[in-house]
């Protein structure tokens, strides 16, 4: 009797029920609003131009914040997550042995204009004299609204003020600041007449004595740490006593708009031209499985660079190179910044609404 290899069986068996179940799947997707016949439909039909990592920044991008002087942080007015408005003082390094250049600057400042008051002046020498010293008077309210104001902010921080006072105070310095450029545009209009006479004696000691009193207070400022914009403070960092270092890896603190966010992702070379500027977005992040967050293109950078982003999965090539691309979130996505996302770009004329991006996957 002729014996028959069981392996051999096996295979066969396998075969025949390969071959009975493509014909059973291709009967059911001849059958209309099957649901075989959609899948592979769908399949056929990519919703994605091309998929980036990326993480989420605010609005307008991070930023470091490092002093522009050394010196020992004295006092710090800020924390992690307060909303502050331009201008405001974050924190403040010694400023003990400038406040003595100052004093002294504006004594010889004193000295000096009583004594140029002795040499007199007419036409043209007359108007750039009115028009110096209405800057130099500018510039002097200008630092005083700025000390208010200050003192205010601290007040404040304080507990021993309120914030009707500091707006304040706030105003009088705007306004300070909007008369100095008046003061200074009316000099260079009078600076650039012809005919204008060369400077007496007196009148250069003045300027002498007035420019080293401009850059102690210039000096003042600089250990002054302030807000740039109306946005949050995302993370402070110095800590009173310790020493500030003005170098972009020594920040004090990070700071950022959270009115808005953004993502940063980036997409490999090979994909680059499949991005423009106005395509819709979608994005996905591990901390919320369950949503999908909308928004779109709004920069695309010009030059290739090396990712910064780590990638989930298989280990990325060291050759590859990669374009930066600024998405812009719709609404208020309550994402944190930093976080690492995936980035899906829509194909054209593709409803965002409709799709769905990819499970994720570790």
């Amino acid at each position: 009797m002729l014996k028959i290899d069981p392996a051999i069986t096996t295979i066969g068996l396998a075969a025949v029920m390969a071959i009975a179940g493509g014909f059973a799947i291709n009967a059911l997707a001849a059958r209309p609003g099957n649901d075989v016949a959609y899948a592979q439909s769908a399949a056929a039909a990519p919703q994605w131009a091309a998929s980036a990592t990326g993480r989420v920044e605010p609005k307008d991008g991070e930023i470091r914040i490092a002093s522009q002087m050394p010196g020992r942080i004295v006092e710090v007015l800020a924390k992690t997550n307060d909303k502050v408005q331009a201008g405001d003082l974050l924190l403040r390094l010694d400023d003990q042995d400038i406040y003595t250049k100052v004093a002294a600057a504006l004594a010889e400042v004193g000295v000096r204009v009583r004594e140029r008051e002795e040499e007199k002046a007419t036409g043209l020498a007359l108007d750039r004299r009115t028009a110096e010293d209405a800057v130099a008077d500018a510039e002097r309210t200008l630092f005083a609204a700025r000390e208010s104001f200050d003192a205010a902010v601290r007040s404040l921080r304080a507990n021993s003020g309120n914030a009707e006072a500091v707006a304040a105070e706030r105003t009088k310095v705007a306004s300070a600041k909007a008369k100095l450029d008046v003061a200074r545009a009316s000099l260079a209009t009078v600076n650039a007449k012809s005919g204008m006479p060369n400077f007496q004696r007196l009148e250069s000691s003045l300027a002498l004595a007035r420019s080293e009193l401009s850059s102690a207070e210039i000096a003042l400022e600089r250990t002054r740490v302030r807000a740039p914009t109306d946005g949050t403070v995302l993370n402070m960092i110095g800590k009173m006593g310790e020493t500030a270092v003005p170098s972009p890896e020594s920040a004090l603190l990070v700071f950022g708009d959270l009115s808005g966010l953004r993502v940063r992702a980036e997409v490999e070379e090979r994909d680059a031209a499949k991005i423009t500027v106005g395509q819709k977005v979608v994005v996905k992040a591990d901390a919320f499985p369950d949503k999908q967050f909308e928004g779109a293109v709004t920069s695309i950078s010009q030059s290739l660079g090396t990712p910064r982003i780590a990638t989930r999965g298989p280990r990325r090539p060291n050759d590859v190179e990669v374009v930066e691309v600024m998405v812009g979130l719709d609404g208020n996505p309550p994402l944190f910044t930093g976080m690492r996302v995936d980035t899906y770009f829509k194909l054209d004329g593709a409803s965002t609404a409709a799709a769905t991006a990819p499970s994720k996957t570790n």
